[in-house]
């Protein structure tokens, strides 16, 4: 059979028949563990689908089954009762799965075959001897050894996973017997799984030996009397046990079953019910490769607007509209690097509009004057009715470096749609247009292509262009009329929408228009610096393992700590080999030298790649600055995240990363100002849990750790504690809002376990109101699914209900954890939009260049500074009248963001 699927010669017809038990596992345990936002586990239907997909696509078989387990015992157990006794249940996450894989597998248009009392095997191996009976060829797709016992001239193995074909030769070679002996081999082994069991003994290297010379169980026992010592003992003891072993391990292929050839033949798929699944389990990617759910779905219209006279026709739509939708067309994803390539438009339902401005290649004839464009859209961009876009801050910056001016009022469905629901893996317009509207939408490549053959969009032809941005525009507005209702109806979300999420995006925009200076000459010395740090790290592991030896390489590590210097194995890969996760290195560091030095060399190598190196590739040789990009609908507890750079991960902690710090700068002769909020989180603690003691401590002014260290350890007072106790009770203060556990304590304090639950209980003894808000949190977050900020930001927990118990306690430790962060990102966020509307207002030069975590960094011109730093605490705290516990902000400045800090 060719791989396209066509018959071979002398055959009536390729069959492939699916281990449905074996695509099911190795789809769940090839695949992270994935959710959708109501905490359905999706990952082994994805999987499963995925490999479904891919089996289609390149083998188009005309007849296929898939075929499952029954449930229940089969005929086995009545041969063995304690066949598959030992066996563990399926996961639970795995097991909630099962009933959409099986619709997945109607309603791509494929039999399902389940035999009530006869295993997926012997169902295959019977229809396999069906087949090759009427001289079909026969592909079993699995990746199950005991199939191999199958293959003959007829019948093959299809391991789609390793993309290989195992015939005669390729059993042979891998296990050292004929395909007629793997039953043979596999009762002599035995199964632990299964619980066969197999003779003492006797390994699979030892059974092929055997089987070689023997044939088979049969004869091997007939001959007995040649074999010596031990392995006789063990072969007579268990001769009555091998055979039933040999039974056991023998696929049937005759069995009388209610299904023949007839059956396997395919159905068209049902591409409405595919989607609904996909949609149903957030599986975008997949329902995105199906295309148009309806073949007859609404007429879509996009115009090019390439003349006077249709350029004026939609300015006048435009002027008309309540609203309207846009989007822009670029040759970057950094919007301070993008040029303007197009604008597209949509007024009404299923049109869109598409105006090229900056395309060079064919086409680029048919445009209109950059310059007349601009002049006749100012009117709509800049007038008082609604513009709709998706991830705006974008777009805002794309047409202000292209000279445009844009005012609001503005809404931008990306937000919506986090507000909304701010768990969500992802927001884009496609993910949003298959969930929501049922759309398939044009990916980018699918216009400009794919790897190095991918062109910047101004190359894309004119008329290629137009629908993919059209459609870009008519998404955004259909998304726009399908979220605002939902938004509408919850006061609260919509309030963080309008007053938080929207006001803060163009503060965001101009952040990143700003950028910020850097220190090459120190970013080059830092480099020069760490590289001869990690060579001295390196030559001290070298001597320690007494060779060299690649710090960079797990396999070369595992070898050197575990096979040659027989460290302890404290955890695995999945794979079974001996893990080197810096989880388990941290915890070797405590004893060794070795995993000492490797963590250092790797913690060096990080910073030197990812900054010292890193960050002077990054400056935009327009404004001799970097400039990050601020994800706003990229977590789910609210808090902004950065990239190119990644402003967020710097170490604050260590010495190398106080040292990056240093290489940002202000404006010469300016001043750095970093303005931080001291404890913001323990002082939400205090708040919402309306602990007494906790809120006189903040309320006294007193330092907090050392007033927790008093109560916990009893001293007489904050003057009387000790450095060790006032640095345990920290670890407590922070750790119990993150949820850490007796032994994470006991680890960060290198104490024992049971020392360490006592620190806890003595502080929840002490501290009794911190207990009663974790305890109530966790019920609320069980009876509704959410737990909410103060200003109501909705933070959804779909494992709260998981079956499994570890990923039900993250969920409960999330549930304690996030109205503290999410009310502190409310918080700096309504922060950053006081301040910029105060800069503005005021007139000032100095400008806010970056927020990190509690912290808002500013370069200040001489004159500006003291008013800056007399202005920032009140700016900071304002609109926070409902805390009970008063919010403090500490100002620092210097030279650079570390003295600053």
């Amino acid at each position: 059979m060719t791989k396209d699927g066509q018959k071979s010669e002398g055959g009536t017809g390729p069959v492939f028949l699916v281990d449905g038990s074996s695509y099911i596992f190795r789809a769940y345990h090839a695949l992270p563990s994935l959710t959708n936002t109501r905490g359905t586990a999706t990952g082994a239907a994805f999987g499963f689908a995925q490999m479904i997909l891919k089996l289609i696509e390149d083998y188009a078989p005309a007849e296929l089954g898939v075929v499952f387990d029954p449930k229940g015992p089969t005929f086995r157990a009545d041969i063995y009762p304690e066949y598959k006794a030992h066996r563990p249940p399926m996961p639970e996450d795995l097991a909630e799965q099962l009933p959409y894989i099986h619709r997945l597998v109607e309603a791509f248009g494929l039999p399902m075959l389940v035999e009530e009392g006869v295993e997926a095997d012997d169902v295959i191996g019977t229809l396999a001897a069906q087949a090759e009976s009427t001289g079909c060829e026969v592909m079993i797709v699995t990746g199950d050894k005991d199939m191999a016992q199958l293959v003959d001239g007829h019948t093959r193995i299809l391991d789609t996973m390793k993309n290989r074909l195992i015939d005669e030769e390729a059993v042979r070679e891998r296990w050292g017997v004929p395909p007629t002996a793997i039953a043979d081999l596999l009762a002599l082994v035995g199964d632990k799984v299964d619980n066969i069991p197999g003779v003492p003994g006797i390994g699979e290297k030892t059974a092929a030996k055997l089987l070689q010379t023997y044939g088979s169980v049969e004869n091997l026992l007939d001959h007995l009397e040649e074999l010596k010592g031990k392995q006789r003992e063990n072969l007579e003891a268990n001769a009555g046990q091998l055979r039933v072993s040999k039974d056991l391990t023998t696929i049937r292929r005759n069995l009388e079953i209610g299904r023949t050839l007839d059956d396997l033949l395919r159905n068209e798929e049902d591409v409405p019910a595919l989607q609904k699944l996909f949609r149903e389990l957030e599986l975008h990617s997949l329902a995105r490769e199906l295309g148009e759910v309806e073949e007859t779905g609404p007429s879509l219209s996009y115009e090019a607007v390439t003349d006077e006279a249709a350029l004026t026709a939609l300015t006048g739509r435009l002027a008309e509209a309540e609203c309207f939708a846009f989007d822009t067309e670029t040759t970057s994803l950094s919007s301070v690097r993008a040029d303007l390539v197009g604008l597209s438009f949509a007024v009404e339902a299923n049109t869109g509009y598409y105006i090229p401005v900056g395309h060079t290649g064919e086409g680029a004839e048919q445009q209109l004057p950059a310059a007349q464009v601009q002049e006749a859209l100012t009117p709509a961009l800049t007038g008082s009715d609604p513009k709709v876009g998706h991830n705006l801050k974008y777009d805002l910056s794309v047409l202000r470096r292209a000279g445009y001016e844009v005012h609001g009022p503005f809404h931008d469905t990306m937000l919506m749609s986090y507000v909304l629901n701010p768990t969500r893996h992802n927001h884009s317009l496609d993910n949003l247009a298959g969930e929501r509207l049922g759309r398939a939408t044009t990916g980018y490549t699918e216009v400009a292509g794919k790897g190095a053959k991918q062109v910047t969009f101004d190359r894309v032809p004119v008329a290629e262009a137009v629908a993919y941005a059209g459609e870009d525009a008519e998404v955004t507005l259909a998304l726009y009329e399908s979220l605002a209702p939902e938004l509408e109806a919850e006061p609260r979300l919509r309030t963080i929408y309008e007053e938080l999420e929207l006001p803060l995006m163009p503060v965001l925009a101009r952040i990143e228009r700003t950028g910020v200076r850097l220190d090459l000459d120190l970013l080059g010395q830092l480099s020069e610096e760490m590289a001869g740090e990690m060579e001295r790290a390196e030559e001290q592991a070298y001597a320690i393992a007494g060779r060299e030896f690649n710090l960079g390489s797990p396999k070369q590590i595992q070898a050197i700590l575990f096979d040659e210097l027989e460290l302890p194995v404290l955890k695995r890969t999945p794979k079974g080999a001996p893990s080197t996760a810096e989880e388990v290195l941290s915890q070797l560091a405590e004893d060794y030298p070795l995993p000492a030095r490797i963590l250092e060399h790797r913690g060096l190598s990080k910073l030197k790649s990812t900054y010292t190196d890193a960050l002077p590739k990054l400056i935009n040789p327009e404004t001799g600055r970097v400039h990050t990009n601020y994800h706003q609908a990229n977590t789910a507890t609210g808090r902004l995240s950065s990239a190119e750079p990644n402003l967020q991960n710097i170490p604050v902690r260590t010495e190398q990363g106080r040292r990056i710090r240093k290489a940002f700068i202000p404006e010469d002769g300016w001043t750095m100002v970093a303005a931080d909020y001291s404890q913001i989180e323990l002082r939400l603690m205090a708040h919402l849990s309306g602990d007494q003691r906790l809120r006189e401590a903040f309320a006294h002014g007193e330092d907090i750790h050392a007033a927790t260290a008093a109560e916990v350890f009893g001293a007489s007072g904050a003057d009387a504690v000790q450095p060790a106790q006032r640095r345990a009770a920290k670890a407590i203060n922070f750790g119990l809002i993150y949820g850490m556990s007796a032994w994470g304590l006991g680890k960060q304090l290198e104490i024992p376990a049971q020392d360490a639950q006592a620190y806890i209980d003595a502080y929840f003894e002490r501290y009794p109101g911190v207990r009663a808000y974790m305890e109530a949190t966790r019920e609320r977050a069980r009876e509704q699914g959410y737990v909410e900020t103060l200003r109501g930001r909705r933070l959804y927990l779909p494992d709260i209900h998981a079956r499994n118990a570890a990923v039900r306690a993250a969920a409960e430790r999330t549930a304690i954890n996030a109205p503290l962060q999410g009310t502190a990102a409310d918080i700096i966020k309504q922060a950053m939009i006081e301040v910029d509307r105060w800069l503005a207002a005021e007139g000032l030069e100095a400008r806010m260049l970056m927020q990190v975590h509690d912290e808002l960094v500013f370069e200040v011109p001489p004159a500006e500074l003291e008013r800056l730093r007399a202005a920032l605490p009140d700016l900071m705290t304002r609109g926070n009248d409902m805390l009970d516990v008063a919010l403090e902000v500490e100002i620092g400045e210097g030279a650079n963001w570390e003295e600053a800090h």
